[in-house]
């Protein structure tokens, strides 16, 4: 699957759980929430020792989960996730190497953005899909809309993550260049050590009707 297909793919499901997940034990729970709640995506970032060993349990043993890499800040990072089956890989800054790496090693990858600058930056490197973050911090809606606008006939898509939440969610996937959003707030780090895979699973339903209502009104 090209990396173009691949970012096609996580468009569909409109909102990204990013998770940090210390605890190996917490994966396999964790997949099945996010499959239950008919969310099966997750960007599990390099924020923790466990990360690679997360991805690896997941792909193995919850095909069906359409994994990611997040904080993928170092050539190491891209062959950590590439080697552990993730299916594309974020982060949250712009560095040509590691984005070069990643072309070479075959792992679709969103650099982070947060000025035109990096947006001709990333189109130079040839990637087409950014993340836009940290949103709300950086601007919110409004600012990925400026944004995108000098560059749509580009064809960029964004990814915003940052202080989005189910209450401000409709907004940013309302935006035409907003591929998806990426939902830290689905499964949360107390979340994931208390075992809250309940909520985990409310959470993602009350994301994907979000999305689905939408993408209804798009239509």
């Amino acid at each position: 699957m090209s990396p173009d297909s691949i970012f096609v793919e996580v468009a569909r499901y409109g909102v990204v759980p990013v998770i940090a997940i210390e605890a190996i034990n917490a994966a396999i729970p964790l997949a099945d929430a996010l499959v239950a709640g008919g969310l099966p995506v997750a960007e599990i970032t390099f924020r923790t020792a466990a990360a690679a060993e997360v991805i690896a349990a997941m792909t193995r043993h919850r095909p069906e989960l359409f994994v990611g890499a997040g904080t993928v800040l170092t050539e190491d990072n891209v062959k950590a996730a590439k080697a552990a089956g993730a299916r594309f890989a974020v982060a949250p800054g712009l560095n040509p190497a590691v984005v070069e790496h990643a072309a070479q090693a075959g792992l679709p990858f969103a650099p982070g953005i947060c000025t035109p600058s990096e947006i001709e930056q990333a189109l130079t490197l040839g990637c087409r899909v950014v993340k836009f973050f940290p949103a709300e911090a950086a601007g919110g809606v409004e600012m990925v809309k400026a944004l995108a606008a000098p560059y749509a006939h580009k064809g960029i898509r964004f990814l915003p993550t940052g202080g989005i939440h189910a209450g401000n969610l409709e907004h940013y996937l309302a935006v035409k260049a907003v591929a998806a959003v990426g939902g830290t707030w689905i499964a949360k780090p107390e979340d994931l050590s208390a075992g809250r895979w309940d909520l985990i699973r409310e959470r993602c339903r009350e994301a994907v009707e979000i999305v689905r209502r939408v993408r209804a009104v798009a239509k």
